[in-house]
């Protein structure tokens, strides 16, 4: 059996990357992501149902949908290389193409700027962020584009092709189910404090490097872009990246907001209270959300999203070499 078919491999990132620039996320009923989710549902099913519901239930979770995912994916890939190595790169290809999603990031976010009115505006927003919109001016709309857009860049696309550099297919499925239990079960709620403790903490785990990498990326690319800042997106992103929530979605948020020279966040609501009222960016820079900046806030990350499937194709070949 040759593991090694399943090592990085820069060809196929980089068409993965181009099919998902043309044809965006594939949505359909058996996409791999959503039948995670499938899968994820029915083991937390099971474990609740023996009283595996508290730390334990959930590093267990973790486990069985780790072992279950790589065994998934790999298996294909080495029954097909058996039978033709062309086979088992489109599967791969396919794999790859189905784990990351820049052009939709970009399309969600763009669909606030083509909104009609507030009101669509607002559920086009709501889409993207879990706070409440119906306080939301047209400006605040757009900045929460902006911090989506920039937050996503990471775990959207960035962060998969990081650990499929190092670890090949099964690393960019292991960041997937990671992902995937974060966003369903890593809350700080009473059913899920305890029981999404350990997804939450290992999707912080698997971001940590790839956050901070996007915040030198992004500050690479602003020093390049004319009208964009890489000093301000070096300065405010080291200074500022603390101010958001958790350990890693600052570090691109600020950056990116140095880099748009704009200040970005400002009042946020939830459950009808004032949860924040911190602006993020450069003191002397206007609030960000008018006219254009959503369109320059997507132009700066499909650049720097970019540069980093660069890169990566790059370490894939210098990591496990081109075969």
């Amino acid at each position: 059996m040759d593991l090694t078919v399943l090592a990085p491999h820069p060809v196929l990132l980089l068409c993965a990357v181009v099919l998902d620039g043309i044809l965006g996320d594939p949505v359909y009923r058996w996409h791999p992501v959503r039948l995670m989710g499938l899968t994820l549902t029915g083991v937390e099913r099971m474990l609740r149902r023996i009283g595996l519901d508290g730390y334990a239930g959930g590093c267990m979770l973790f486990l069985a949908l780790s072992a279950f995912w790589a065994g998934v994916s790999a298996v294909p890939a080495l029954w097909l290389n058996g039978l033709h190595p062309a086979l088992n790169w489109i599967y791969q290809v396919f794999v790859i193409y189905s784990m990351v999603a820049l052009r939709d990031l970009c399309r969600h976010g763009m669909a606030i700027d083509r909104a009609g009115d507030l009101e669509a505006a607002r559920r086009a927003v709501s889409m993207l962020v879990g706070r409440d919109t119906s306080a939301m001016d047209a400006a605040a709309c757009r900045r929460a584009g902006m911090e989506s857009l920039s937050e996503n860049a990471v775990d959207g696309f960035i962060a998969p092709l990081f650990w499929y550099a190092l670890l090949g297919l099964p690393g960019i499925v292991l960041y997937k189910v990671i992902s995937t239990m974060d966003s369903m079960v890593g809350y700080r709620t009473p059913r899920y404090a305890r029981f999404g403790w350990c997804g939450a903490r290992l999707d912080d785990l698997f971001n940590l490097i790839p956050a901070r990498l996007t915040y030198l990326l992004m500050a690479g690319v602003a020093f390049l872009l004319p009208g964009y800042s890489g000093r301000k997106a070096l300065l405010v992103g080291w200074r500022q990246h603390a101010l958001v929530p958790g350990p890693n979605s600052g570090w691109s948020e600020a950056a990116a907001a140095g880099a748009v020279q704009r200040r970005l966040v400002g009042p946020v609501w939830q459950d009808g209270k004032l949860v924040t009222e911190i602006w993020i960016g450069d003191e002397d820079d206007p609030e960000g959300g008018q006219a254009g900046d959503l369109r320059r806030m997507c132009f700066l990350v499909v650049a720097t999203c970019l540069l980093a499937a660069v890169f990566t194709a790059l370490t894939a070949y210098s990591l496990a070499g081109f075969s």
